[in-house]
């Protein structure tokens, strides 16, 4: 075993403040999410001054967790780490073929998660130039992702609409269009799998998160992203006592007339 590893595996071990795993089911995520090539890259980032100590989940999915780090100098960061064995690659293949950007074997997995991380890191970098209400992305790293924390100065994460609907609907909404706009008009990217889930309420303003499916808007599959995208908004929306057309809304996001 290259020593170097091993003690790597130590050194992060001892900085992942995680709670002592409570079921088999605990350990075997655990140990899909750090595997070894995992707990390197998490490890040469730290060493790199990125972060300091990774605490709990903000969140968890099928694809990436999302962790809770610390910087050295106290302020927090948001830790995306994809799992290589649960990745849902057909999705991902789906999404990465015929984006210009992008020139990857499809067949390795391990080089398509890594794109995609990347995917992600350009999707942000892309959007947060044009003013969009995004994480601030840091660093990408095979299959880690870091980028601005979204919460209060506690540490405390910053919920979805789905989990705290807006106190004013009609003005986040109002601002999550304009901000689409803008998405649509400057960045030329479409979200592609926008929702009431990964839009975050943070202090009442709508920060658009989990972006590494989006796509260009000369992409083949652009249109229909689009469609499905404010079909999603509009019907989210609905429920918080918002009713818009779809088509007046898609007119402002273009800025085309139908």
């Amino acid at each position: 075993m290259d020593p170097k590893v091993s003690k790597a595996d130590s050194d992060l071990r001892k900085m992942l403040s995680e709670k002592r795993l409570k079921s088999v089911e605990d350990r075997r995520v655990s140990s899909e999410v750090f595997d070894r090539i995992t707990m390197k890259t998490l490890y040469q980032l730290a060493n790199a001054g990125y972060l300091d100590i990774l605490n709990g989940a903000i969140s968890t999915g099928k694809e990436a967790n999302v962790f809770k780090g610390v910087h050295e100098d106290g302020h927090f960061v948001a830790v995306k780490v994809y799992r290589i064995s649960t990745s849902d690659f057909k999705k991902m293949q789906y999404y990465i073929q015929g984006d210009p950007r992008f020139k990857v074997r499809t067949t390795n997995k391990r080089q398509l998660v890594h794109a995609w991380v990347n995917k992600e890191f350009r999707n942000l970098s892309r959007a947060l130039e044009a003013g969009v209400l995004v994480p601030k992305p840091i660093v990408a790293k095979n299959n880690v992702l870091v980028m601005e924390f979204i919460g209060d100065e506690k540490g405390n994460p910053a919920p979805t609409l789905r989990n705290k609907p807006p106190k004013c609907p009609e003005k986040t909404f109002e601002l999550l269009i304009e901000n689409l706009k803008k998405l649509h008009q400057e960045a030329h990217l479409v979200h592609g799998d926008l929702s009431g889930f990964n839009i975050l309420n943070h202090d009442e303003k709508p920060v658009i998160i989990d972006v590494s499916q989006s796509m260009v808007l000369d992409h083949p599959i652009s249109h229909e992203l689009l469609e499905r995208d404010i079909e999603n908004v509009v019907r989210d929306f609905k429920k918080f006592g918002v009713v818009v057309s779809r088509e007046d809304i898609k007119s402002e996001i273009t800025g085309q007339t139908q």
